[in-house]
């Protein structure tokens, strides 16, 4: 078992910078892939961002790509998901998840992890 503990969402306005953490427990964090899917009001849950274990490959939503960047620290058991210059359509809770799958599995949401969610909310 993985537990998943997000933190950093918050209300900023457009152009705005937040830095979104997701603390793991449990079994061991380098072990995992870890990913970031957001979902809006009345949307469906959508892919963000992914990284491998290592951190040394990552995958973005076209939406999000060049304006957020995800990381990871495994000594720290910890992922992030720096994003800038947000707009009013990033508005979404945003959840971290963790899998043993390949990137395209996690696209399609096809993990094993969950965290219980960060709000972020960008305002025009």
């Amino acid at each position: 078992q993985v537990q998943l503990v997000e933190s950093g969402g918050g209300l900023v306005q457009t152009g705005d910078s937040l830095r979104l953490s997701c603390a793991a427990s449990g079994r061991a964090f380098s072990m995992y892939a870890m990913g970031w899917f957001r979902q809006a009001p009345g949307k469906e849950r959508e892919f963000v961002a992914v990284i491998n274990r290592s951190g040394g490959a990552t995958d973005y939503a076209d939406s999000v790509k060049d304006r957020f960047t995800i990381a990871r620290d495994n000594a720290k058991s910890t992922v992030y998901l720096q994003m800038n210059n947000l707009k009013p359509e990033d508005t979404a809770v945003y959840y971290c998840t963790a899998g043993r799958f390949s990137f395209s599995d996690f696209r399609l949401g096809i993990t094993s992890y969950w965290g219980q969610g960060t709000q972020v909310t960008v305002s025009s």
